[in-house]
């Protein structure tokens, strides 16, 4: 049982996702988790929250249910050159920082166009989390990238989504596997991270867990259980 999990979305994000923080903490606190991350998308996501409601997360209650909330964002990578859809003084507010690449506001690039647009995202001092960096439609250097993260205090995530049949996309088991055996290789940690649009799947790990075992992954190098040490480097500056 892992007692973390800081890819979340909630009703703000938007696209059929129709749980409040309130609800997801609940799950959460159920499930018996300690620490809950909601990282609702970026203004640049289609029907997802505005400016305002990063703004207002400063001012929302640090814990529901018994459970320790922190507040962050997943940010859309927008080009290359590492730009994202919030700007930097909301995002300075923010307790840290998923970046990502996502179809709908972001031209796909080669392997080597995407992986320099994930390095240059990681020297942003909010982003603290590449998010699903397996995505198939985003090809990049999943070595690089994982061997770079220590360097840019940078976690690299193993997604439940990139993984479960039926998920929020389409599974990608051979990305997965690479990002795992990179992270064995260059004694990488992971961040365990169920994406879960909504409370249904807030602690979920079930394939990202299969995977791991089946890999012979170090369970010291997997993050989740390191309450303190996760809360410090998500917030901690560079």
């Amino acid at each position: 049982m892992y007692v973390s999990d800081m890819h979340t979305h909630s009703i703000a994000s938007g696209h059929g996702t129709s749980d409040t923080i309130a609800k997801m903490a609940k799950t959460a606190k159920a499930h018996r988790m300690r620490l809950l991350g909601i990282t609702d998308h970026g203004p640049a996501t289609m029907g997802s929250a505005k400016e305002a409601y990063f703004k207002s997360l400063t001012m929302a209650p640090r814990w529901r249910c018994g459970v320790e909330i922190l507040y962050g964002i997943e940010l859309n990578i927008l080009n290359q050159n590492g730009k994202v859809d919030l700007p930097q003084e909301i995002l300075s507010r923010l307790d840290y920082a998923v970046a990502s690449m996502h179809s709908q506001n972001l031209i796909h690039g080669d392997i080597c166009q995407n992986t320099t647009g994930y390095l240059n995202v990681m020297k942003n001092p909010k982003v603290k989390i590449l998010g699903h960096i397996d995505t198939p439609s985003f090809p990049a250097d999943i070595e690089e990238l994982v061997g770079c993260a220590p360097k840019h205090h940078v976690l690299i995530e193993l997604n439940e989504a990139s993984l479960a049949p039926g998920g929020i996309r389409t599974p990608n088991p051979e990305g997965s596997v690479r990002i795992v055996l990179a992270a064995k290789k260059y004694h990488t940690p992971l961040l365990l991270s169920s994406d879960s649009h909504g409370a249904a799947h807030v602690g979920d790990f079930t394939y990202c867990i299969k995977l791991l075992r089946a890999l012979e992954f170090p369970e010291q190098l997997i993050i989740n259980n390191q309450t303190e040490h996760l809360k410090s480097f998500l917030k901690e500056a560079l």
